[in-house]
């Protein structure tokens, strides 16, 4: 008769605890390289805000008192790889630091990569100059706030804000400068 067959010996417990070592750091590398890709191709930008043109389609100056209707018309670019959705937006119009005028701007979308052009219009109510002159100064806050979906899984908040410094004629409303 021969010699009966080796017997196999089982795996030790270092030789699993080093392949779960061994693992763990791939797996470990393998996020790294994921977190590494995200932040340089898909990394989610600011969109692109910018005042075109600011207007007072209706004025009214009366016993230092003024009203008139507001109009300011922006250019919002979505630089993303994906849709840019908007939804807590609003327009607030400011003079001599207190509020005079808000406008909630409806919730949208902007595919990636394209431009939207937006007009905002809103009547301001009556309020009295405190220094009555041949100009008045009014400031805009604009404010673009949303969610920029990445990989169809991930959520990112961004947001875009122009503020904007408006000079505006008391003689006839015409507007005489603005910058952003």
């Amino acid at each position: 008769m021969g010699k009966p067959p080796p017997i196999q010996k089982r795996p030790s417990g270092r030789t699993n605890l080093a392949s779960c070592i061994v693992a763990t750091i791939f797996l470990i590398f393998v996020v790294i390289v994921a977190c590494i890709v995200y932040l340089t191709i898909f990394k989610p930008k600011d969109p692109n805000l910018a005042v075109n043109a600011v207007q007072l389609p209706a004025f009214s100056l009366s016993n230092s008192t003024v009203t008139f209707t507001f109009s300011q018309y922006v250019t919002l670019n979505n630089p993303n790889r994906a849709a840019f959705s908007h939804y807590d937006s609003s327009l607030q119009l400011l003079h001599a630091g207190r509020q005079v005028g808000f406008m909630f701007i409806p919730a949208g979308k902007i595919d990636a990569g394209r431009t939207q052009y937006m007009a905002a219009t809103f009547s301001v109510q009556s309020f009295p100059l405190s220094l009555p002159g041949p100009t008045m100064e009014l400031e805009s806050r604009l404010e673009m706030a949303g969610r920029v979906r990445v990989l169809h899984l991930f959520n990112h908040h961004v947001g875009a804000r122009a503020d904007c410094w408006v000079s505006i004629s008391l003689t006839d409303g015409s507007v005489l400068a603005f910058h952003c």
